[in-house]
Order: C-alpha cells, then structure tokens, then sequence
C-alpha cells in the first residue's frame, strides 16, 4: 500500500528524492502520511484538492482489496 501511494507521488512531483511517505496504524486501520518538499505541495493536493482526492481514492480501493480501511494525509514540515 505505501509502495503504491510513494509511487504516484513520485510520479507528480519536481523533487521525487525528497518524498517520504509513512505507515501508521493497526491491523485493520492504515494512515499513510505523504511528506514532500515545499515546492511540490501544490501539486500533491492540487486545485480544489482534486489530486488529494484522487489518491485517496486509489488507495481505498486497493486496501478494500484487502479488507483494510486506508486514510492518506498529507502533511506540511
């Protein structure tokens, strides 16, 4: 799950070096928390959050797979 969401993440942003993302959580609870540089906040979150939304909505879909509940966050440093 996180492979897939730094994945996409990389794909989006200027500085892929410098994208970390983090697995928080339990067995059925995932948080994943994408962290990148300040430059590239813009385009994770993207206009009216689209791109936010669009992976969020990848990685429910791949934790239902699994019967896992997955929130993504993205934090600012």
């Amino acid at each position: 799950m996180r492979e897939l969401v730094e994945y996409l993440t990389r794909a989006l942003v200027e500085h892929p070096d410098e994208v970390q993302v983090d697995e928080v959580g339990s067995d059925d609870d995932i948080v994943l928390e994408i962290r990148v540089a300040e430059d590239d906040l813009g385009r994770v979150i993207g206009r009216s959050g689209r791109v936010a939304n669009a992976i969020r909505t990848v990685a429910k879909a791949a934790g239902a797979r699994d019967g896992r509940r997955v929130m993504v966050e993205i934090l600012e440093d």
